[in-house]
């Protein structure tokens, strides 16, 4: 069993993804630049926010599954289904660390952190009395997205005692959580937070029209994708003060240029797509010991966790 895993890591990360997985089984962690070679003899991939194409697997004969974490728009369904690959996600794996994440951008900002931290090294610390903050039992937040990890982001800030709003194509909201229209949501929250997968619906879901609908002091944060918000739209709203800031984890560009503009606004918060990697360097062992065991289940014949794909009646196992 060969299990190829491409993304950039440092070499302890690489180390403790390795360690996850049965020592009889040879793993390679390859960079995008070199996961050709690696694939021309692996079983499995674990592509990590790198894109899987029809180019990519014409490389890869042999490969019989491609295992993600909760999403999977960077991979191409299609040319797995033609190809006969299993395709599944991990829907949930890290909806906790996410919402985590979510609850200390939150705190961050409203608490005011990195501003105090600053003005504390700089040896000024009068200037720390001339900041603005609140409690988080005052605020309204809108969950846009009511899947594993927006629930858990409405459950914590529940605990917080916020009004919790919630926009969701499913049925029903959790307890304690008003479900409403998006434009409602918008006009109302005090703090916008998107928990939706990238499709073409939810591609830049927001742009300049919602940020106008937004309160002037409002709070957006985005830990799904960077697709899901027109970047330009933000950063030009951000600048012209028509909402209030920005705590990011996700950017239509990853990693995040050096000559973004978002790097230099007072306004923002950013974090580079670790969400949901909580465990440091770009690890998280809940999500990669659920990697080894659903590949396990693949190539034992039992049902894997978190299909997706459209490749029907075909047992990868075998190539037929």
């Amino acid at each position: 069993m060969k299990v190829v895993i491409v993304g950039s890591f440092s070499e302890r990360a690489r180390e403790n993804m390795v360690a996850c997985f049965p020592a009889a089984w040879t793993v390679r962690v390859a960079a995008p630049e070199n996961a050709r070679r690696e694939l021309a003899d692996a079983d499995a991939l674990i592509p990590e926010h790198s894109p899987v194409d029809a180019a990519l697997l014409e490389a890869a004969p042999r490969l019989r599954m491609i295992q993600t974490g909760a999403g999977y728009d960077n991979v191409d369904l299609d040319a797995c289904a033609e190809r006969g690959i299993r395709v599944c996600s991990a829907p949930g794996i890290n909806a906790n660390a996410v919402a985590e994440h979510v609850m200390a951008f939150l705190l961050c900002w409203y608490k005011n952190i990195l501003y105090l931290d600053s003005f504390l090294r700089q040896g000024r610390p009068e200037e720390a009395l001339r900041y603005t903050g609140a409690e988080l039992g005052e605020k309204t937040v809108g969950v846009v997205g009511l899947g594993h990890t927006g629930r858990a982001v409405a459950a914590y800030c529940r605990a917080f005692h916020m009004r919790v709003l919630g926009c969701s194509p499913r049925p029903a909201a959790p307890e304690g959580v008003e479900r409403c229209t998006l434009d409602r949501l918008l006009r109302e929250s005090d703090v916008v937070t998107l928990h939706v997968p990238l499709r073409a619906d939810t591609r830049r879901l927001l742009g300049a029209e919602a940020f106008e609908a937004m309160k002037p002091d409002a709070l957006l944060i985005n830990t799904s994708r960077g697709a899901v918000v027109d970047e330009r739209a933000l950063i030009q709203a951000l600048r012209d003060g028509v909402i209030g800031g920005a705590c990011l984890d996700v950017y239509e560009e990853e990693p995040l240029p050096p000559d973004s503009p978002l790097r230099t606004l007072p306004n923002v918060v950013l974090t580079p797509h670790t969400a949901g990697l909580p465990n440091g360097e770009k690890f998280h062992k809940k999500r990669f010991d659920f990697y080894a065991d659903n590949i396990r289940r693949f190539f034992a014949g039992e049902d894997p966790e978190g299909r997706v794909d459209p490749c029907e009646g075909v047992d990868q196992r075998k190539g037929s």
